[in-house]
């Protein structure tokens, strides 16, 4: 496995990620609950984007002077291909969130207080699972043909139960905090828990917090072995998989009211999953550039939208 990265680029890169997560936090405090417009989201949503770009094209410059333009491109493209599947594979998170936000009627004031500390912690656990994943495969080549199945039998999963709704009251999580936790029946602003006559008590708040980080760590089984069919780069996987994650929450406010347009982009992301798995099975016999991989990705997406468009959901007859 070759990594670009030394020490210093890593610390740089975990340096950057505690001041945007900070620079959010603040952010929030100023404005206090309030309910995000499209105009913030898409401000938001095209500030992670285009930092991810800048990034991006950071380390191409960096790379192209210190090991050549043919390491750069490589390594470039293979950043921006991951970033495009993981952040079109972050899509499904957002229809789950908009699932969990209606069947706890979360005031709208308060869903950008539960995505950022969601976001928080699905940082952390990624990065955990990508480093524990990158070890693995280091030490067991094999463990990417797995990936390879399981991305490939998930990716048909999807197609079949794209339009099947997940119940939430079989959520084991979910059941168990309600059997030992303590549990508001209604939501006290920004507060998780607070203190009744001696004794704590969680709001539904971070209930909802919780199921985001529990969520997203589900969706990562599928993302992670995803980009591994990209590249095998450590630092390439985790920031591609982090600038994602990060611009999750202004994805959400963005594309929240928008998400039964794209009623087909679930089929579509079930595709990605199946070239990508069929990828990794085949890399022994027959190998696709990576600059191919992106391009697929990107008309698979593209197509998905597209025709999301084209052909709008049918209205139910009342």
């Amino acid at each position: 496995m070759t990594e670009i990265a030394n020490g210093w680029m890593w610390a740089g890169f975990a340096v950057f990620v505690v001041v945007a997560i900070f620079v959010d936090l603040v952010s929030l405090d100023r404005r206090g609950a309030h309910v995000v417009g499209v105009r913030e989201a898409l401000t938001w949503s095209a500030l992670w984007v285009g930092l991810a770009l800048l990034f991006n094209a950071g380390l191409w410059l960096w790379l192209d002077y210190s090991a050549g333009r043919e390491l750069a491109n490589l390594k470039a493209t293979e950043f921006l291909t991951g970033y495009l599947i993981e952040k079109s594979l972050s899509v499904d998170n957002i229809f789950v969130f908009l699932m969990l936000f209606n069947a706890f009627a979360v005031p709208p004031a308060q869903q950008k207080r539960a995505l950022i500390l969601g976001v928080i912690g699905a940082v952390v656990l990624r990065a955990l699972m990508i480093l524990v994943g990158a070890w693995l495969v280091t030490r067991f080549s094999w463990l990417l043909y797995v990936f390879g199945a399981f991305l490939l039998f998930t990716g048909g999963k999807m197609l079949f139960l794209a339009d099947h709704e997940p119940d939430l009251e079989k959520n084991p999580i979910l059941r168990w905090m309600r059997g030992h936790l303590a549990i508001t029946p209604g939501f006290h602003g920004d507060r998780l828990w607070l203190n009744e006559s001696g004794k704590r008590v969680f709001t539904p708040l971070f209930v909802i917090v919780i199921l985001i980080g529990v969520t997203d760590v589900i969706f990562a089984v599928d993302s992670i072995p995803a980009i591994f069919a990209i590249t095998l780069d450590p630092f390439i996987v985790m920031t591609s998989n982090i600038f994602a994650v990060l611009g999750l929450r202004a994805l959400y406010f963005l594309l929240a009211d928008m998400a039964e347009r794209f009623h087909l982009l679930k089929y579509g992301l079930a595709v990605v999953l199946v070239f990508i798995g069929s990828k990794m099975l085949l890399a022994g016999w027959l190998h696709i550039p990576v600059f191919l991989s992106l391009g697929v990705v990107a008309v698979i997406i593209a197509s998905a939208i597209a025709l999301s468009l084209l052909r709008p959901p049918a209205t139910p007859k009342g």
